[in-house]
């Protein structure tokens, strides 16, 4: 199971009633979250989430509105006496803009571990997030990112008693545990079927489309996309500053043929984005104009 909240889906700046860009996920007590604009406290105190068991925070790149309430955030999960280590993932430089912002919260409680991205595609393993990093257009280095619960595959009985592996390392291997038994190595492999689908949400924000997000979306659960412009005759605004318009997020919807869309990001000038959902729909059925606190749950596919 996975929960998926949009904390807040402003670009640029906050407003009364929409925070910044930012989403949390939930999955086996363990919670990752995709920027940390301003007011990304305040909008995780709205949810009801704690910020202490955050292990992973992925920034997409590092315009203020992105970054600038990460200070307040390691302060508080400091305060709440969070120990373990926190790992930070992002575009080039990201040592450098954490500790210059750290100037405001010098000292923490927990050590911070930092993964610089580099390549236009990148994939790191943290229990229990596969997180694939992929490179986007904007005018700075921008990544998006698919977040994916792997699901291995069913106990195969057959497959055991074919490699003669005796019923009481069963159970241990199907955990994952690796077992040396009469001059053999048994892993969970040896027990289990193929892999089978797990879940994956795909979320980017700050860019032009380009088909790179379309193939990381493919078939996810959720994609979660910026539509920072809604109104006709903004197509050429969102060129010049490297965004994207409603109906370009649904395109590339359109291509991944995702279970359900999420527009987000809005220019602060888009007051009532469902006003211009019409459009969209002709694109893509399945896709939603997010408010700030939009949940759902993903759960694995029936067997």
């Amino acid at each position: 199971m996975l929960d998926i909240c949009l904390l807040g889906t402003g670009g640029m700046m906050p407003l009364p009633y929409r925070w910044l860009t930012s989403m949390m996920a939930r999955c086996n007590g363990s919670n990752l979250l995709i920027d940390c604009g301003e007011g990304t406290q305040i909008a995780l105190k709205e949810k009801g989430w704690s910020p202490k068991p955050i292990d992973v925070i992925c920034f997409t790149h590092y315009h203020a509105d992105h970054i600038s309430g990460l200070p307040g955030l390691l302060l508080t999960m400091g305060n709440a006496e969070r120990t373990e280590p926190l790992t930070l993932i992002g575009p080039k430089g990201l040592e450098r803009v954490v500790n210059a912002l750290r100037t405001i919260a010098p000292e923490l409680p927990f050590e911070l571990k930092f993964i610089e991205l580099s390549e236009p595609r990148e994939q790191i393993r943290i229990s229990p997030y596969t997180i694939d990093a992929f490179r986007v257009n904007h005018n700075v280095t921008c990544y998006g990112y698919s977040i994916t619960i792997p699901r291995a595959g069913k106990f195969d009985v057959e497959k055991a008693k074919r490699f003669e592996i005796p019923q009481k390392y069963w159970s241990r291997l199907q955990k994952g545990e690796v077992i040396a038994y009469n001059h053999m190595i048994l892993t969970q492999d040896m027990v289990l079927g193929e892999p089978r689908r797990g879940l994956k949400v795909t979320y980017c924000t700050d860019t032009r489309p380009v088909h790179v997000i379309a193939e990381f979306a493919k078939e996810a659960d959720l994609f979660i996309c910026e539509g920072m412009y809604g109104e006709p005759g903004k197509e050429a605004k969102a060129r010049e500053y490297k965004h994207m318009t409603f109906k370009e997020a649904a395109k590339l919807a359109q291509e991944a043929q995702p279970k359900e869309m999420w527009l987000t990001h809005y220019s602060p000038s888009l007051i009532k984005p469902e006003e211009y959902m019409e459009s969209v729909y002709e694109i893509f059925p399945r896709a939603k104009a997010a408010k700030d606190g939009k949940t759902i749950v993903l759960e694995f596919d029936e067997d």
